[in-house]
């Protein structure tokens, strides 16, 4: 990873957070992504900069404020910043059955699991259009794919977000741009901590390996993706979840 770019959302703390550190330690360039400044936070990416002898940039943005997030971009194009991988990991959870869920909180998730990614990937691909080369990965979900009952939001966006993943990885192959993404079993993040007791249980439970994920997992496997060894994988969902039944 040694002189890539990696372009990272929600990085403040679960997956994002081990992202950061996975992909500095493989020597790459981060740019960090939290919704609001932090001193805590930069004090943390400074850290992590210093141990791994590598650049972390912080950003700032709510991902439903498309003109922050195209300020943000506005200053990379006129500097020609390079972005080598994308990683759209920003998300929010929601459980509760669809007769108990008003069609409004259905769509505030979708804004933020789906379309603002949508959005940050239009403006990265400008540059990676550009470059002829680029690697996007997102963060789906096994909630998505099997769509248990309690889904309708969290999980349908997810869903969609990997059926999108599939689209985009056709169109933009021609660029040299590979679109693949992962699909996390129950991670030990706080998200998993938010879960409905009885919930969570039943999804350890449904793992062969009767355990959370931990993040360091899951950013092992972005880590891989973005990669030259999986240089012939594209449109792909991989799942990580110890092997769900």
């Amino acid at each position: 990873m040694t002189g890539k770019v990696c372009f990272i959302t929600g990085s403040n703390r679960g997956i994002g957070r081990a992202m950061v550190e996975a992909f500095a330690r493989g020597g790459a360039s981060i740019i960090a992504h939290a919704r609001k400044k932090n001193d805590a936070f930069e004090a943390d990416m400074r850290s992590l900069a210093e141990t791994y002898g590598v650049s972390i940039t912080p950003v700032y943005f709510d991902m439903t404020d498309t003109e922050a997030m195209k300020a943000v971009f506005k200053a990379f194009y006129q500097n020609k910043t390079r972005i080598d991988i994308l990683i759209n990991n920003a998300g929010v959870a929601h459980g509760g059955l669809f007769s108990m869920t008003p069609v409004s909180k259905i769509k505030e998730v979708f804004e933020i699991n789906l379309f603002s990614a949508m959005v940050l990937t239009q403006l990265v691909l400008k540059i990676m259009t550009r470059q002829k080369s680029g690697c996007i990965i997102n963060l789906g979900s096994i909630a998505g794919l099997d769509l248990k009952p309690g889904n309708s939001a969290y999980g349908v966006s997810k869903a969609a977000l990997m059926a999108w993943t599939r689209t985009l990885a056709s169109e933009v192959a021609q660029h040299g741009i590979r679109v693949n993404a992962i699909a996390p079993g129950l991670t030990d993040t706080g998200m998993a901590a938010q879960m409905e007791e009885k919930a969570g249980r039943e999804m350890v439970e449904s793992s062969a390996m009767k355990r959370l994920a931990k993040p360091e997992e899951i950013a092992k496997a972005a880590l891989f993706l973005a990669s030259d060894d999986a240089s012939f994988i594209n449109g792909q969902v991989i799942r990580v979840d110890g092997g769900s039944a």
